[in-house]
């Protein structure tokens, strides 16, 4: 089995060198290669600079620059064109999430018990280091609406940690630029009503001051992208 970790990029300069290392460090049983699929997002710290010297140095790394910044679901759409894994994992380029929960996530898949699995933040409270309560509770008001309108029973529809089966996920048209991608991947998983799980993760969140990036204004567009795609059956990429 290949695995391909997609990571969006944009302005991690502070971070993205111990979070590649970490992702590159790990052993997965039953994963033989790795893939990094890193798309910097048109940084401004030097972010950029410094994927130009990490590829140099892990042939693991399959580089995307984009000229323009567009956001983490259009850097996602981009890591998905050229992945080449059998499973995915979307890893974000800051410490907020740790690699070393990739067994746990992808163990499901592997052994053929799912098609989809989430990591979730809540399923083990004494696992998770949350300062951002505002941000948490944000996050179980629109797992608890997208529930309602996917029939799935999630405890962390907006975690990072989402892993697929990579030609399935190729199947799957996605629209959203920022981070309306994890309601709309959701809804669409639904609607294609693939086999999912979810697994406890561990959690160290940051906040606005240390370069957490989603503002209250996505969390409406979540909304509007909830009730749009349980109107709209788009699940399926149309030849």
């Amino acid at each position: 089995m290949k695995l391909s970790v997609l990571m969006p990029v944009y302005n991690e300069s502070g971070t993205l060198a111990e979070i590649v290392a970490r992702v590159l460090k790990q052993r997965i049983k039953g994963v033989d290669s790795v893939q990094l699929v890193i798309v910097d997002d048109a940084s401004t710290d030097g972010s950029t600079e410094i994927i130009e010297q990490l590829a140099g140095s892990y042939q693991q790394i399959e580089p995307i620059f984009q000229k323009k910044n567009r956001g983490k679901g259009a850097a996602i759409r981009e890591a998905i064109e050229v992945a080449s894994g059998d499973i995915a994992i979307i890893q974000d380029a800051d410490l907020e999430y740790n690699p070393d929960d990739f067994q746990l996530i992808l163990t499901p898949i592997l052994q053929g018990h799912a098609d989809v699995v989430y990591g979730s933040r809540f399923l083990i409270r004494r696992r998770v280091q949350d300062r951002y309560s505002k941000h948490a509770l944000g996050n179980r008001f629109l797992t608890f609406l997208s529930n309602r309108f996917t029939n799935l029973k999630l405890t962390d529809m907006e975690t990072c940690y989402k892993a697929f089966r990579l030609q399935t996920l190729k199947t799957i048209p996605l629209r959203s630029d920022r981070f309306g991608i994890e309601p709309e991947i959701t809804a669409k998983i639904a609607k294609r009503k693939l086999r999912f799980h979810e697994v406890p993760i561990s959690y160290h969140a940051r906040t606005y001051a240390e370069g957490k990036k989603i503002k209250w204004k996505d969390g409406v567009v979540a909304i509007y992208i909830i009730l749009k795609y349980w109107l709209v059956d788009d699940s399926v990429k149309k030849d």
